[in-house]
């Protein structure tokens, strides 16, 4: 049976979310994205329980693509719009870090209600781009006038490291979640985040987990890897930077063990690893198609073993983690990881 977690009192959201960066334009490298099946694909994972919707005010498409299944529902469905959760991301553009006024906020905000067709975001993410520029308190203050105001519900915090995340906890601002990058090949949060977090009472919403489908069956025993997406351009760099290509299969062949074992995909058990992780609420897996959504509801068929998690880790301890705090890497502008990253997305919207 599908898995739901309160993320707050009397909110609860599904421990798998649907991730829609994937919609982005230039993020398929290969071919094009058919609307269509990705329109029938949300009717099927809401049917399924899958009702949690993770998106961005960056990911050009996205909402109007949201907005057009909301619309549909109450005529082609049980369910109404307001049975879905919407995690939404506020995501300023790196030039307007200075001048950003809630007037613009409220704007963007505004904005994404539109295309969406909603009155409220269920939860609203925010990401700040440099720390340098130390107004990402007070804007963070904006989306506290907001949920006064009824526009959104819940704040949370996206891409924040540790310390960062603590200012905007010190200065009161009400932070229920926060999305970060977590996967067998970046462990990151494992450092500081996961247990800050825990005592403050913030979850986890993870992202990567599958590092763009590289964590699969599909890649098993192949070394000459064609990436398809943007995705797998950032996490091919992860692997190349932690486990190498060796260590990446001996790890697919770890996990397809296991997943043997379980009778499951090797993606089911490298999500189920992280939703094991204590602290996390919920991991996030992009929709293109409807090729994995019946794959997916067999991450809740089982429940990895203490042997199974110790395997993992023991395999894991034996590579480098990635250097820093989260998303410390791809603020760096002179680093590979910073290569695909798009900081200018928020004004085409």
């Amino acid at each position: 049976m599908l898995e739901r977690i309160e993320l707050s009192p009397g909110y609860s959201i599904a421990r798998v979310l649907n991730g829609l960066w994937q919609l982005s334009p230039g993020h398929t490298l290969r071919g094009q994205l058919d609307l269509e099946e990705i329109n029938q694909s949300f009717h099927q994972l809401g049917e399924l329980g899958f009702t949690t919707f993770d998106l961005a005010d960056i990911y050009t498409g996205a909402e109007e693509a949201l907005g057009r299944y909301l619309k549909e529902l109450g005529h082609h469905s049980h369910l109404t719009a307001h049975d879905i959760q919407i995690h939404e991301k506020y995501v300023p553009d790196i030039d307007v870090l200075e001048t950003v006024s809630f007037k613009d906020t409220e704007a963007i905000i505004d904005r994404s209600l539109k295309k969406l067709g909603r009155d409220y975001i269920d939860l609203m993410q925010f990401h700040w781009w440099d720390y340098s520029i130390d107004r990402y308190i007070e804007v963070a203050e904006h989306l506290v006038k907001l949920q006064k105001k009824g526009k959104i519900r819940y704040i949370g915090v996206t891409n924040f490291d540790t310390a960062h995340l603590k200012e905007l906890v010190d200065a009161g601002i009400p932070i229920i979640s926060c999305q970060s990058q977590y996967s067998l090949f970046d462990r990151r949060p494992e450092k500081e985040l996961l247990a800050y977090s825990i005592d403050h009472g913030i979850q986890q919403l993870c992202f990567g987990t599958l590092s763009g489908g590289l964590l699969s069956d599909k890649y098993l025993e192949q070394t000459n890897i064609k990436l398809e997406t943007r995705s797998q351009v950032k996490y091919q760099q992860v692997i190349d930077q932690s486990l190498g290509q060796i260590g990446y299969q001996e790890l697919l062949h770890l996990l397809d063990e296991i997943a043997h074992k379980h009778q499951v995909s090797i993606s089911n058990v490298a999500t189920r690893y992280i939703l094991q992780q204590e602290g996390v609420a919920g991991s996030i897996i992009g929709i293109r198609n409807r090729r994995h959504i019946q794959d997916n509801l067999a991450i809740f068929d089982f429940t990895l073993d203490q042997e199974d998690l110790d395997s993992i880790r023991s395999f894991l301890d034996q590579y480098p983690r990635l250097p820093g705090d989260c998303y410390e890497l791809e603020r760096d502008p002179n680093s590979i990881f910073s290569s695909i990253i798009r900081r200018h997305e928020n004004a085409n919207g």
